[in-house]
């Protein structure tokens, strides 16, 4: 793939000069082991696409002020040369917010440890982080542009964001930058097509673009009444949707969703599904919703889309495949049913010893209790605890908040959980004296809507029995150690919070089905590598596990269960268990 151009017409895209429709579909990298990167981008191409698309998450790549990673799964320009291997033109959306049911929607919690910090505006804390990171980014993407011989064709400014403010001149400083900085092809927004919303998000200069599942004529006969000029394109064509953990699993139905792909392509639209492949939340990177009532996404993010989480062909793929191929070419492509997940051995379980023990706390005095972001946390878990001396009456704790999950004892006693999806933000403590311990879970930063950059952790004043109750110490709870940690000597087990390890012995290294029937609630590694979260409240019963991460011989799988488990082994099942549909 030589130099090209690519530019906006006034109907159409236009590839050194001729209309050209995008086909795309939506891979996000750093939901995908880069070792099965190839092999998602190429299923793309056996269903017609020409061109794949991605966010990019600003949190995964800076962790931490003045850092960017681009290692592992992180490596963003070899995805994008991947993209490139295959035939196939890219579609890059650095937001820099982004959404996409991840961790802050993007954002790095950092950012907002001050809290004057502005969200989404020209506040100059906000901007000077944003120039660091597009410049960064950039300097990755710029080189890869189609008018210098790379694949990507559109950037997207922003995302979604007249259905969050209508600050054009924020939007204007963005779009600066992303030319300050060498960008040449063409800039994109995108929102849904309702007219408050995308005379919100858009500005002179940037196409706008529309987000949608269904209706999709009348969708695009609203974008094309706002935008005269210009090619018409659906940049998230929603064919599935995300699932929060304690509800039902969502599916749509692949004849009807390839209807309104019909009907988009008919109408002479550019599409790019959302997604053609979710992949997993891996280790902690889920994010939730909060619209009055707090919703931690799942770790799988198979979407119902057309790849499922392992990478295999749907229904949906077939269906979305024999539409492409009415308005463009698709490859030869044999359909073969998806065989069946190896199943090892059930491996048995064995104690560690406590997480308390594994990870010593390292604890820092707060006259009132700190939020995690003030412990400098994150992602994961705290650490609180607090001394009373109030006589031997019971009492009630409260605060004025949990996020998102605390488990609560009495000296070592186990007293209940307060849970913030439940309101729960106060427990009675049976007695006012004793230590007073609390385990804090991050479930996830919410993606979308005004608690975006809000604190996690314990949430103060925190009051016992109605006064203020001081004199607090706090932890982080480090947890890198913990997938190949040696079992303590006794192995005891803790009242919450204890790590097991089990051995699968593999014949060759293979995708995996782990079944998490029997696990409570907590996080699993397998050689490592953190696969995300589990949970007994569903939609999903399995967790996938990438063959990459796995080995010949034997695998090390290490398990942080939060509450109690009841299995006595790891077992495997034939394929994955995302759980039952609304229907």
């Amino acid at each position: 793939m030589g130099r090209h151009s690519f530019a906006i017409g006034e109907h159409d895209f236009l590839l050194d000069g001729e209309p050209h429709r995008v086909i795309s579909g939506a891979l996000h990298y750093f939901r995908i082991h880069p070792d099965q990167w190839r092999d998602r981008i190429r299923m793309g191409r056996m269903m017609g696409l020409n061109t794949i698309e991605t966010y990019v998450a600003w949190n995964e790549h800076s962790p931490e002020p003045g850092v960017f990673d681009t290692t592992g799964r992180l490596d963003l320009a070899r995805f994008l040369r991947e993209v490139q291997e295959e035939g196939l033109h890219a579609i890059v959306r650095p937001g820099p917010y982004i959404c996409a049911e991840f961790d802050g929607g993007g954002f790095p919690a950092w950012l907002f440890r001050d809290p004057e910090v502005g969200v989404r505006t020209l506040e100059p804390r906000y901007m000077a982080a944003v120039t660091d990171y597009l410049r960064a980014v950039m300097d990755i993407v710029a080189p890869l542009q189609i008018d210098r011989g790379g694949p990507v064709i559109l950037l997207q400014v922003e995302n979604e964001y007249g259905a969050y403010g209508s600050d054009h001149a924020y939007l204007q400083a963005l779009t600066d930058l992303f030319r300050e900085t060498g960008a040449t092809v063409p800039l994109t927004t995108v929102d849904q097509p309702e007219p408050a919303m995308l005379a919100a998000g858009n500005i002179p200069g940037l196409l706008a673009t529309g987000s949608f599942g269904s209706r999709a004529t009348e969708r695009l006969a609203e974008l094309r009444r706002q935008q005269p000029t210009g090619p018409l394109m659906c940049s998230e064509f929603w064919c599935g949707w995300f699932d929060h953990w304690g509800a039902h699993r969502h599916t749509t139905d692949a004849a009807a969703s390839a209807r309104e792909l019909d009907d988009l392509l008919a109408a002479g639209a550019s599409v790019n599904i959302y997604m053609l492949h979710g992949g997993t939340n891996f280790g902690l990177t889920n994010g939730a919703n909060d619209k009055g009532v707090y919703q931690p996404t799942v770790t799988s993010y198979d979407y119902d889309a057309p790849l499922d989480e392992a990478g295999r062909p749907t229904e949906k793929f077939w269906a979305f495949r024999e539409v492409i191929a009415t308005y463009a070419p698709v490859p030869e492509f044999e359909r073969v049913a998806p065989a069946p997940f190896a199943v090892p051995e059930p491996a048995p379980l064995r104690s560690v010893g406590g997480l308390d023990a594994l990870a010593p706390a390292a604890w820092t005095d707060a006259d009132d209790v700190p939020t995690m972001d003030e412990l400098g946390i994150s992602r994961g878990f705290a650490r609180y605890r607090v001394t009373l001396d109030e006589g031997q009456d019971a009492g009630v704790l409260a605060l004025a908040e949990v996020r998102d999950r605390a488990w609560v004892s009495l000296d070592g006693v186990p007293v209940g959980v307060l849970a913030r999806e439940d309101h729960a933000f106060a427990i009675t403590l049976p007695r006012g004296t004793g230590v007073v311990e609390v385990l804090v879970e991050d479930e996830g930063r919410v993606n979308y809507g005004p608690r975006i950059g809000e604190p996690k952790g314990l949430i103060g004043p925190a009051t016992f029995r109605g006064a203020p109750l001081r004199g607090w110490q706090a932890s982080t709870v480090p947890l890198d150690g913990l997938a190949a940690a040696s079992a303590l000597p006794s192995a005891p087990l803790a009242a919450a919070a204890n790590v097991f390890q089990a051995t699968v012995t593999l014949p060759a290294s293979a995708d995996l089905a782990l079944s998490t029937e029997g696990l409570g609630k907590g996080l699993v590694w397998v050689n490592g590598f953190c696969l995300g979260r589990y949970w007994r409240s569903g939609p999903q019963h399995t967790l996938f596990v990438p063959g990459p991460a796995t080995r010949v011989g034997e695998n090390l799988v290490t398990v942080l269960e939060l509450e109690a488990l009841t299995a006595d082994a790891l077992r495997f099942v034939p394929d994955l268990d995302l759980g039952h549909t609304d229907s």
